[in-house]
């Protein structure tokens, strides 16, 4: 077998990010639907399997390839795409605190510090000027507002409410920044690589975790903050319905992992809605919404295990870091460099 030349992708880090956002929206949806704990639990533990597994990998890689860390890091495309770890673990704390409690709070604590001190460093090497708009995809918006809103939700399950406000403002501030940042991108520059097209679905992940957090933050009470949230997030639902016709032509890659987290999320805003209104046929409802979302991930983890079966996971990593290049290449208006 060669030896490797560079780094995993880090977009692939978005495995075990979806699979706990799917775990979470099948612990919400378990209560309504009467099911067992035992049903989400499994699927919590492929998704702890699944973050193992690949940061075992990534560091593995790591140590026997000449590209350093921190130039991968940097690098435009995928540097924003790191902090898919913490966030990942946040979720995965709140699953180890239902059985014990202060271990969770320490995974989750960690992760909040190791999110925190990433996102600041990222935001000071955005800040030396070398970054061109067309670099800017929707991992973008991981660092300051996925994480920071997930954190806000997992530090107030996990006890650590003090800090749940801090993590809701840095949430919502770069969610605003972010977001217009991202769509001037979409608007006004070249199309996204084909791979990282799916990201444009992180569109509709900060209203529905934004609903979550707001309902556990307010003892699930329907103030006019999460009606507005509600609201936005239903117009980023109806922008990827829009977009539907363009997934579909859509070459299948590993990059089809950015759809599962804000599904996830969307389906556990609506569960949340629908429990929180105590709406009638909510059972139909909420089996409804967790049976298109399975659908989804058995689709993208079926053809992801055949790419691993038929022994195309270089490949399939080659089109990974084909796509990030080329989305970190500036285009003729801006004239940035890229010095990674």
């Amino acid at each position: 077998m060669p030896r490797p030349t560079s780094r995993v992708p880090l977009n692939t880090l978005a495995v075990p990010f979806g699979l706990a956002g799917f775990a979470e929206a099948w612990t919400v949806a378990a209560p309504v639907l009467r099911l067992p704990q035992a049903v989400p639990q499994a699927l919590w533990a492929v998704a702890a399997l699944a973050w193992l597994w690949l940061v075992g990998a990534h560091v593995v890689r790591g140590v026997r390839v000449r590209e350093r860390l921190v130039d991968q890091l940097r690098h435009p495309a995928q540097g924003p795409l790191a902090a898919l770890v913490p966030a990942s673990a946040m979720l995965l704390g709140v699953d180890l605190a239902r059985y014990a409690p202060l271990a969770g709070e320490v995974v989750v604590l960690a992760a909040v510090a190791v999110a925190a001190g990433f996102a600041g460093w990222l935001l000071s090497t955005w800040f030396e000027g070398r970054l061109a708009l067309e670099s800017v995809h929707g991992g973008y918006l991981l660092p300051t507002v996925a994480a920071a809103l997930v954190a806000a939700v997992s530090t107030h399950e996990v006890g650590a409410g003090w800090l749940s406000w801090a993590c809701f403002g840095v949430g919502v501030f770069f969610w605003g920044v972010m977001t217009g940042l991202l769509l001037i991108r979409l608007a006004f520059r070249p199309a996204l690589p084909g791979p990282l097209v799916p990201t444009m679905t992180i569109l509709v992940a900060p209203p529905a975790v934004a609903t979550v957090a707001l309902f556990a933050l307010t003892d699930d009470a329907v103030t006019l903050p999460v009606q507005a949230v509600a609201g936005l997030g239903g117009l980023m639902v109806f922008v990827q319905v829009a977009l539907l016709p363009r997934y579909v032509r859509l070459r299948f890659s590993l990059g089809f992992w950015s759809f599962v987290f804000p599904a996830a999320a969307a389906a556990t805003a609506t569960v949340e809605w629908v429990r929180v209104l105590d709406l009638p046929g909510a059972r139909i409802t909420v089996a409804a919404v967790t049976a298109l979302l399975s659908v989804l991930v058995a689709v993208v983890g079926a053809r992801s295990i055949g790419l691993a079966v038929h022994h195309l996971l270089g490949q399939a990593e080659q089109v990974l870091h084909v796509a990030d290049d080329q989305d970190a290449t500036p285009g003729p208006v801006t004239g940035a460099t890229r010095v990674v």
